[in-house]
């Protein structure tokens, strides 16, 4: 799913908390809001080591060019896992998730972690991609050794 689409999806999301939570700290807001979307660090990562550029706008054609690829792929029946992002993985939640426990605000970051992971399993079930990501860290880890 597009940064775009992650963030009025993430702004929505936020704004309904908001409405049910109205006495909740506008921080912990801010942070579920930028956590529903800025999880995505990873695929921004993935594309600076691939490409070796910082810009932003080489890391969005540089996942044109993969999206094309994978339609390519697709349609010889292909189905390959895309890149590995640490960030999506279950381990990585459960981090944040008992770190959140110790100090409160990254339980709110935590929130807006997996309610991105949601709506990224939901669009990835529709558009029949679930095989292109590693949800776990252990399995990437043991495959590439």
């Amino acid at each position: 799913m597009l940064p775009k689409w992650h963030i009025l999806i993430g702004f929505i999301f936020t704004f309904i908390i908001w409405i049910f939570a109205p006495g909740l700290h506008w921080i912990y807001l801010a942070l579920i809001f930028l956590s529903s979307f800025l999880i995505d660090f990873d695929h921004y990562m993935c594309a600076v080591g691939d490409t070796g550029s910082f810009n932003l706008f080489k890391a969005g054609k540089y996942y044109k060019i993969i999206e094309i690829k994978e339609k390519e792929e697709r349609s010889k029946g292909i189905r390959r896992r895309g890149n590995f992002h640490l960030f999506h993985t279950v381990e990585f939640h459960v981090l944040i998730g008992l770190l959140g426990i110790l100090w409160l605000p990254l339980f709110y970051v935590f929130i807006g972690m997996v309610f991105h992971s949601l709506i990224d399993l939901f669009d990835l079930l529709k558009s029949d991609r679930l095989y292109r990501r590693e949800y776990f860290f252990f399995n990437w880890l043991k495959d590439k050794s």
